[in-house]
């Protein structure tokens, strides 16, 4: 693909730098450019119409044209447009949203922190624990372990957090204190002859022994998400978490559950620690908190965490750190507006209801030639795709995502695998067009492969 001169692609290229991009390649090809939405669908600036099967970013709950959240963002912005909470300041769209997350946590939570991405969000947690262990007087204390495949944001902390090599690699990443277990895959990671619950059993005793190796008394918290996300949709086997918090209250270490994808209903509950039986100290939200309309993420802590650093901010003086958008009022007041719509609307039944559906569509375009095995839980699930001979990794997944595309399905190609997480309003009928389509882009792949195949034999 080359991009016209003059186009609005062309512009696109030459003056913005993208993420998650080969630069070079963008500079030549340009991308595909999205001009308007409506309900699970978005539109290109050419006119056509896709199913939006990511949700944008594993983010937008409500649908692509809410009229409630603009109304919301509108009402707020006439009234107060921005102040900040720094200073013994606040507003009450901050207020209400602290209030209404603390009433929808899982477990019980004293305080809310504000920031503007779970990026942010995952690299202030990061701060506070180290901050905590020096106001607890242990500064040994300050080592966090991630989770290969794991995926937490990409500032220096939490990029160093994730565990996936292409946020690592050439920034210097992790830092030292980062340390890593195993992923909890058993698709991916199960030894052959191996059990589900062998595999667990192997990646505890794993986990122990790298505290034990590093010291218990220099680690400070374990991070993961309930499900991970952007590693490829890979759901932990059953007894993996109760067994990964037994350890971590055998030797005092945090437990932060990043529900930046999970949480707002993804996999059937209103958060993913209920999901899987996660008790965390810290929960950290962003995403669908907005259904991404406006950028915001919030840190809920419990008492245990937040004392000892509320304690130590009255040694020094102050709490030292702040970003200027921190509870924005009409980021905020549209959070506050999409939680409500949330639950009128009932879109984490919707996504309970439509679990079964899901999975059985997806294990159905499993049993293709192309195929491997599927996953899935409440909306979100992905595609594995069988190893293709001669073929670069990632480049299979690749070509499917290309073709589903064409086909009008916007997904996204993690590994050897096409992850798949619509909008929460999506309805049985829609999720039947995204998968027909997707089979239809599978197919397509297919026989470009045999037409090659044939051309190469002659």
């Amino acid at each position: 693909m080359s991009v016209r001169p003059n186009s609005l692609e062309a512009r696109d290229a030459a003056s913005q730098m993208h993420p998650m991009v080969n630069l070079r390649q963008y500079e030549k090809s340009g991308g595909l450019i999205i001009e308007s939405g409506e309900g699970i669908y978005v539109k290109d600036i050419n006119g056509k119409r896709y199913i939006e099967a990511m949700a944008g970013l594993w983010s937008v709950a409500v649908g692509f044209n809410e009229p409630r959240l603009k109304e919301a963002a509108i009402r707020q912005m006439d009234k107060l447009p921005y102040y900040h909470t720094f200073s013994y300041k606040s507003h009450a769209p901050s207020i209400e949203l602290a209030e209404k997350l603390l009433q929808m946590a899982p477990v019980p939570m004293s305080k809310v922190h504000f920031t503007s991405s779970g990026s942010e969000a995952n690299d202030l947690t990061c701060k506070m624990v180290w901050y905590r262990s020096n106001a607890l007087g242990k500064p040994e204390k300050k080592k966090i372990i991630g989770r290969e495949k794991g995926y937490h944001g990409v500032t220096i902390a939490s990029g160093s957090i994730t565990g996936l090599a292409r946020n690592h690699e050439c920034f210097d990443l992790p830092l030292d204190r980062m340390k890593h277990t195993s992923c909890p895959s058993y698709v991916h990671y199960g030894k052959t002859g191996e059990t589900e619950d062998a595999f667990t059993q192997r990646l505890l005793t794993e986990l122990e022994d790298l505290i034990l190796r590093e010291g218990p008394e220099t680690v400070a918290a374990f991070w993961g998400e309930p499900v991970m996300g952007a590693g490829g949709v890979l759901i932990p086997p059953a007894g993996y978490w109760q067994g990964v918090q037994a350890i971590l209250r055998k030797y005092d270490i945090l437990l932060v559950a990043d529900e930046v994808i999970c949480g707002f209903g993804r996999t059937g509950k209103m958060f993913g620690c209920e999901t899987l039986g996660i008790e965390p100290d810290v929960m950290v939200v962003s995403k669908q908190i907005s259904s991404s309309y406006m950028p915001i993420s919030a840190i809920l802590v419990n008492d245990r965490f937040y004392q000892p650093i509320a304690d130590e901010s009255a040694r020094l003086g102050v709490f030292g750190h702040g970003f200027t958008a921190s509870g924005h009022p009409v980021a905020s007041a549209v959070a506050l507006e999409n939680l409500k719509i949330i639950e009128e609307r009932d879109l984490v039944g919707n996504a309970a209801r439509l679990s079964a559906h899901f999975a059985e569509r997806l294990a159905h375009l499993a049993k293709h030639t192309l195929a491997h095995s599927s996953r899935s839980i409440g909306l979100i699930g992905a595609l594995e795709l069988a190893p293709w001979e001669g073929t670069a990794t990632g480049s299979a997944a690749a070509a499917i995502a290309a073709a589903a595309e064409e086909e009008g399905v916007i997904l996204r190609s993690v590994g050897e695998a096409i992850c798949f997480c619509p909008p929460m309003i999506i309805t049985q009928s829609q999720l039947d067009d995204m998968f027909d389509a997707v089979g239809h882009a599978l197919d397509k792949v297919a026989a470009r492969r045999e037409e090659r195949a044939a051309e190469a034999a002659e």
